[in-house]
């Protein structure tokens, strides 16, 4: 992306050094903290882009931001509907000290399915493994209680207080009917778009880099 794009890469706050509790934060924190680091560096404009459910705190971000500041926002491989009962099952277990661990596997098989792909498996267990119950905690109960205030992420969306072209690029369908879903949401409100990437994980950006940097490039390119 940043052989055609200015690109500002973050790490959440806590997410440097694994093994430091950076004290308890959710998605106001992340929003004020991104917004901070915008206006120190006195970037006018910016789209953000978010993977899984960093959406979250993307359309927190852009929801405060504004269209003139935000004027389009991507969202990677975030579930578009309301939590599964699978899902919410290994939320909840992973809040649990006795069952985290468990909790935090059956997510990452569920991840990987029938993947051999190294990249992603390398970022299951080296990466996201290095982080500990006190992270894995937080952003399970922080994911809950996203889903119990919005619904689903495009309810989330439809609440913001301007519309503005927001793509969702994935390449894993938690379920049957997940693009019907989309389709149906698209038709309502035009200022979604959906563009799916034929893969076999949950990790478009690790497994397709190329065509997800693609469908970014060519979105960012409509406002051109």
């Amino acid at each position: 992306m940043a052989q055609q794009h200015k690109v500002l890469r973050l790490n959440w706050r806590g997410h440097s050094y694994p093994q430091q509790l950076p004290g308890d934060f959710g998605v106001n924190e992340q929003a004020e903290d991104v917004i901070g680091v915008l206006n120190a560096l006195d970037i006018e404009k910016v789209i953000p882009v978010s993977t899984s459910h960093g959406g979250w705190a993307n359309i927190e971000i852009t929801d405060r931001l504004g269209t003139a500041r935000a004027p389009q926002t991507v969202v990677i491989d975030w579930i578009m509907g309301e939590a599964g009962e699978a899902l919410l099952r290994d939320l909840r277990d992973i809040q649990n000290p006795e069952k985290w661990v468990s909790g935090r596997q059956s997510l990452f098989d569920h991840w990987l399915g029938v993947s051999s792909n190294r990249a992603i498996m390398d970022h299951l267990n080296k990466e996201m493994a290095s982080f500990g119950y006190d992270m894995w905690e937080r952003s399970c109960r922080v994911i809950e209680q996203a889903y119990e205030k919005w619904g689903a992420p495009l309810q989330r969306m439809s609440a913001l207080k301007e519309k503005r072209p927001i793509v969702h690029i994935y390449s894993q369908a938690p379920g049957p009917g997940y693009e019907e879903m989309q389709q149906s949401f698209k038709e309502k409100h035009s200022w979604f778009d959906y563009k799916c990437i034929k893969a076999q994980t949950h990790f478009p950006t690790l497994e397709s880099p190329e065509a997800v940097a693609n469908h970014i490039h060519d979105f960012v390119s409509q406002l051109r």
